[in-house]
Order: C-alpha cells, then sequence, then structure tokens
C-alpha cells in the first residue's frame, strides 16, 4: 500500500490563508499543527537527546530542518518525526518552488550527535543509494546547494516567528512579493536569493524599527545558537562566507564609545549575493546571524555604501541600541 504522505503532506493538509492546515491528523495521542511553529513544535516534543533514532535524506545523507540535531527513543516517534518534517517542507515550499525534495527516513545509531547535527558513530542503518540524479544535483553545485539550505534556514525562522507574533499581513505581502520576484528571475538558482530580498523588503517597510528587532532577534532563537564572542561581527561575516553569500571581506578595528555605550565597524564586502530593493541593501542575514551570536553590545544601525568591488557596511552595536531598522541598510549616495 503506497505512503499516502510520499508527497510531503498529509492527505487533510491543505493550504488556507497562506497557512498549513493539517486537520484531522494524529499520529498517537498528538496532533499536528497547522503553523511551521506548531510543526517544529510536534517535532520537538517527539525527540529525546539521549535517542538512537535520527532522520536524514535517503537520497544524500543531508539532515533536514526542522529535525536537523533531533533524536528519538522509539522508531515510531522518529517515523511521525520524519512525516511532520515533510510537511513542514510542503509549507515552506509554498513560499520557494526551488526547496529541495529531501527523502525523509530514519536511521538508527548509539553513537552521540556530532556538532553540526552529524552523527558521530557508526549508523545501524544506512541510506539508500540514489536512484537516478537527485533534486539538489538539479538545483546545482554542492557550493551552491549551501547557499539554498542557508537561504532557506533563514525564512523558515522568520517565517514561525511572524506567524508566531500574528504578523500575518506582513507574511502575506512576503509571499506576494516573492512571486512577483520569481516571475521576473530566469535563473531559477536564484528564487532563494529572491526569497531573502523580499523578505527584507517587507520587513522593512511594514514593520518599525522595534518589530523588526523584535522578529530577527526571536527568529535568531530558533536556529541553532553560538556560542557568545568578543567578536560577532567577524564570526557573523565568516560564517555568511562559509554559506556563499559573500565572496570576500574585511574588517577595520572597531571604535568604541564606552560613554554613549556604542561601538562602530566598518566591513568591506564583495560578492554580496543580495541585491538592493528600492534604495536600500538587504540585511536580514547578516543581522539575524548577529543576534545569533547573543553579543552583550546589541545591532543597533547598519548603513550600506557603494564601494568599487562590491559594498561598505558600517555597523553600530550598542548597550542599549536606538533601533533605526535593520532588515536593510540605507545606501549612501557617497563612500566617506
Amino acid at each position: 500500500m503506497d505512503d499516502p504522505w510520499r508527497d510531503g503532506v498529509a492527505p487533510s493538509a491543505r493550504f488556507e490563508d497562506g497557512r498549513l492546515s493539517a486537520k484531522g491528523r494524529e499520529d498517537g495521542d498528538a496532533m499536528i499543527g497547522t503553523t511551521l511553529v506548531d510543526i517544529r513544535e510536534y517535532i520537538e516534543g517527539l525527540a529525546d537527546p539521549a535517542g538512537e533514532y535520527y532522520l536524514v535524506c535517503g537520497r544524500t545523507g543531508h539532515r533536514p530542518v526542522p529535525a536537523v540535531g533531533h533524536r528519538f527513543e522509539r522508531r515510531t516517534a522518529a517515523q511521525s518525526a520524519a512525516r511532520a518534517t515533510e510537511q513542514y517542507r510542503a509549507a515552506l515550499r509554498r513560499y520557494d518552488p526551488q526547496l529541495p525534495h529531501y527523502d525523509v527516513i530514519v536511521c538508527q545509531d548509539s553513537g552521540p550527535v556530532a556538532p553540526g547535527g552529524q552523527t558521530a558513530g557508526r549508523p545501524r542503518s544506512r541510506p539508500r543509494a540514489a536512484a537516478g540524479p537527485s533534486a539538489e544535483d538539479r538545483v546545482g553545485s554542492s557550493e551552491h546547494q549551501t547557499l539554498v539550505e542557508f537561504c532557506h534556514r533563514v525564512a523558515a525562522a522568520i517565517f514561525e516567528t511572524l506567524s508566531g507574533r500574528e504578523f500575518d499581513a506582513v507574511e502575506t505581502a512576503v509571499m506576494d512579493s516573492y512571486f512577483e520576484l520569481a516571475e521576473r528571475v530566469d535563473d531559477l538558482d536564484n528564487l532563494c536569493l529572491c526569497l531573502l530580498e523580499s523578505t527584507a523588503a517587507e520587513l522593512s517597510t511594514r514593520l518599525t524599527p522595534v518589530e523588526q528587532a523584535d522578529v530577527l532577534s526571536e527568529a535568531a532563537t530558533r536556529l541553532t545558537a553560538n556560542e557568545p564572542t568578543t567578536r560577532p561581527v567577524s564570526a557573523t561575516f565568516s560564517l555568511l562566507q562559509t554559506r556563499g553569500l559573500l565572496g570576500a571581506y574585511t574588517q577595520s578595528a572597531s571604535s568604541v564609545d564606552l560613554d554613549e555605550g556604542v561601538q562602530s565597524t566598518v566591513v568591506q564586502v564583495s560578492e554580496y549575493a543580495l541585491s538592493p530593493q528600492k534604495g536600500r541593501l538587504p540585511t536580514v542575514p547578516i543581522v539575524l546571524d548577529l543576534y545569533r551570536r547573543q553579543p552583550d553590545w546589541l545591532p543597533s544601525s547598519v548603513r550600506a555604501a557603494d564601494a568599487d568591488d562590491g559594498w561598505r557596511l558600517t555597523f553600530e552595536l550598542a548597550r542599549e541600541p536606538e533601533l533605526t531598522g535593520l532588515a536593510s541598510a540605507p545606501i549612501d549616495s557617497e563612500v566617506t
């Protein structure tokens, strides 16, 4: 008998007003909810750090969001989590049709989970080999796939936060703006970038600076936390470089005004993957990752200036930030 969840959505699931409805589907005593937040919480409720079971893509070995890093005590719990993971990714695919299709399977391993969600021990059951070219192969190289997955994780965290805070109008506007951009993009591989660009634009125009900061800081908590660091800006740009969001960067020494409780730093960036939107440069992934660094000095403002081979970004961090909008940066007409 065919698995009715094979295509990633439960038989009873459908979209209503931009959200995923999964009425009537039960696994054990639990009901999978109707939003990304509900689905993630459902998976977290099934998880057990000491469990031997975990989820991977049977074709690629990737750990699928939002189950990455989670283990499960019983195979039945892991199977329920696999179905919920497919449902979660089906919901995200409404925003980005290029989101990779994963063949989510359950593996068993008694070893610990290593940093980054990988498994340290020898799995007792291994992902089966691919029967043909995977969706990831069709999308592009492994480097590009890293960028795609990064964009989707950022977008998912923001959508969950918007949903949880009942910013439904913003969530809908992001989707509408994204679809409009997608219709004008010739290279389908760049749709994930359109998603972040439209997200930044709608957050900037529809939310106050305080609301933008609240959404981005809360979204950061939905991603894997980083250890606090005394050099959060450098750590963030190093990560973005490895994820393919920029080519190279150089950072100036920070200037600190202890009386005002403000420090500023300038970062020169080349080959930044996101494009300006209406005179502003999208900075959502930068600021969100800065919040992940748990800095003592919080993001306060960011400005951009067109440089010869990229962008010159000026960041202000503060003990008590006076926020001016963080989802995108105004572009100065001259480099000072």
